[in-house]
């Protein structure tokens, strides 16, 4: 008989509840529907980051400019709202300038042999100082009021972030398992060289995955700049990356690449935001929740690799230097020569 195993997500959303539950005790404020929605709302910035955070990290990689690119797209988007540009446009081209960002981080990563911690973090201050300049550190009013729907308005009574964040995990994940570019990100965090072997596109699934991980924090960006109806220059300068890194690693993506799921990622995104709510409604100092949400990932982490050990699974897919090459046949040895001597009279 087969032995059925629990899934991969099984620790995380474990803690998940716990969590809940302790917060749903702890405050009676906590466990309304209008803070869920809040808390659902407020996660869905740390929820679009994770998700591009998760096609890099399915790669080995890392993206630091996440945080970044939702100041930059946010200040754009507004700058040319002020302009005169109808929003629906503006957003367009916010989000064509979030996912260049990311396409340039690609293009370091791979043409250019940069680590991928370096390459980001380098367009991190790049897209950190470009809004800062333009504005001069100042902040720019939108005043088109359709804009605010992107952020504040509601589709049967559901928040439109919250929909946009459903529809966008519902979309990675299938594209993840079930199509032949998911499967090449999966087969170039396992193994690279082996990857490239297997005919996979190295160039291109190194640069659509952060192209991903760049439009992703560009719709962050949409919905900040939405919620507050200011472009901000300072903001996703916070805690968003840490928390975006957060979710997707508590949720079981494997900083060495390969493995993780969409499903588990959005978890851990719901985990950080439930953390973060909570303590802000029982009134805790914001500087605790750093604490505590390192707290939970260990807990997190724990329980998965306690249980992947138990299973006989490898808590982290090992990303090999290259693949094994194959058993070569050992060369045919030569008969052997007859012993000859020299001949006692040799011709001069």
């Amino acid at each position: 008989m087969r032995k059925r195993r629990l899934p991969d997500e099984t620790g995380i959303f474990i803690v998940l509840v716990a969590v809940l539950a302790v917060f749903s005790i702890l405050s009676p404020n906590f466990r309304t529907i209008d803070n869920a929605f809040t808390l659902l709302v407020n996660g869905t910035v740390i929820g679009f980051l994770a998700l591009g955070q998760t096609f890099v990290l399915l790669t080995g990689g890392i993206d630091l400019s996440t945080g970044a690119n939702i100041a930059m797209s946010g200040v754009l988007v507004a700058l040319v709202m002020q302009a005169g540009v109808p929003w629906p446009i503006a957003v367009v081209i916010a989000l064509i300038a979030a996912t260049s960002l990311g396409v340039v981080n690609g293009l370091l990563i791979h043409f250019v042999r940069i680590p991928p911690f370096i390459a980001t973090f380098s367009t991190q201050g790049v897209a950190l100082a470009i809004p800062l300049i333009i504005t001069g550190a100042n902040s720019i009013q939108v005043r088109d009021i359709g804009f605010s729907w992107i952020g504040q308005g509601r589709i049967a009574g559901v928040p439109v972030p919250v929909l946009l964040l459903l529809i966008a995990a519902v979309i990675a994940g299938f594209w993840l398992r079930t199509t032949r570019q998911g499967v090449h990100v999966y087969a170039l965090g396992g193994n690279k060289n082996a990857a490239r072997l297997a005919g996979v596109n190295i160039a291109r699934t190194t640069i659509l995955v952060y192209a991903i991980s760049g439009f992703c924090g560009g719709i962050g960006g949409m919905i900040v700049t939405s919620r507050l109806m200011v472009g901000f220059p300072a903001t996703g300068t916070g805690n968003e990356l840490f928390y975006s890194i957060a979710a997707a690693v508590v949720g079981g993506i494997s900083l060495f690449g390969g493995v993780g799921t969409v499903l588990g990622a959005m978890i851990g995104a719901v985990l950080i935001a439930a953390v973060s709510n909570g303590m802000n409604v029982l009134s805790v100092q914001s500087y605790w929740q750093s604490l505590v949400i390192g707290v939970i990932i260990l807990v997190g982490v724990s329980f998965d690799t306690l249980r992947r050990s138990r299973s006989g699974r490898p808590v982290f897919a090992k990303r090999a230097s290259g693949p094994n090459p194959p058993p070569t046949a050992s060369p045919p040895t030569a008969p052997p020569q007859p012993i000859t001597t020299p001949s006692t009279t040799e011709s001069r």
